[in-house]
């Protein structure tokens, strides 16, 4: 992690729909080379945040900057690979042929650098033989991990993923830490939301905690265990919100 570089800055993000007020003053830095997570239960701000930062949502208050542009801005400069929550393959085609057809997205006519994404691609979802497949027949855990190896394929300079391990059994979740990690070690930023405290303490170099679209607090997660004298981040979380 370079503390020099500042990837992600957020301050005072604010998003209403109507008159329902979801982010009231969420505030972070991330740097470059780190895995930040976000953290809070489902109905925090999570997802929003997210989708602001991945620049889908664009109408907000307050800063949200990405290497300091907007993050419309950024997304149009091939910058950050957002994977939503919901995200799955394309079930028709094979895995090989979801990674190609993103590969050739990106590459914008670059065959030698399509080539490379796909290669890439199918290197990070570890599918083997199955990577011939018709995407429908996987499992959940292997669609998972074929649509992180979509998004990180491209080497973001930051990916975004929402809720990257979400009902995913022990073992399939292992490898798409590994896989968060290796992206991580090969110079993506990652910024990820979750609500598996025990998850994001092995996984992240720091953490925010967000409740009822605040920040409560930002830091490693020993940092904040050691705050609130907690075992561990669930704990530290709940004692975070009661001195909210």
């Amino acid at each position: 992690m370079t503390d020099s570089t500042t990837a992600i800055d957020v301050t005072g993000l604010r998003k209403s729909y109507g008159k329902r007020e979801v982010l009231r003053g969420v505030t972070f830095k991330v740097y470059e080379g780190e895995i930040y997570g976000i953290v809070g239960p489902n109905g925090a701000g999570k997802t929003t945040t997210l989708r602001i930062l991945s620049g889908i949502i664009l109408t907000y208050s307050g800063k949200a900057e990405i290497y300091g542009l907007k993050p419309s801005e950024a997304r149009a400069k091939g910058l950050i690979s957002y994977m939503p929550e919901d995200s799955f393959p394309y079930e028709r085609m094979t895995g090989l042929e979801n990674l190609q057809f993103f590969a050739r997205l990106y590459a914008k006519g670059d065959k030698k650098l399509e080539e490379e994404y796909v290669e890439r691609g199918i290197r990070i979802a570890g599918l083997g033989e199955k990577i011939y497949d018709l995407a429908s027949t996987y499992s959940r855990g292997m669609k998972r991990r074929l649509v992180i190896a979509r998004a990180l394929m491209v080497n973001p300079k930051i990916a975004i993923l929402d809720e990257p391990t979400t009902a995913l059994d022990v073992e399939s979740s292992v490898k798409v830490r590994e896989t968060i990690k290796e992206a991580a070690k090969n110079g993506t930023t990652v910024l990820l939301s979750s609500h598996y405290m025990l998850e994001v303490d092995y996984l992240c170099d720091r953490i925010s905690l967000i409740s009822s679209g605040k920040t409560v607090d930002e830091g490693t997660p020993s940092e904040i265990k050691a705050k609130y004298s907690a075992k561990n981040l669930e704990e530290a979380f709940l004692k975070a919100i009661s001195n909210a």
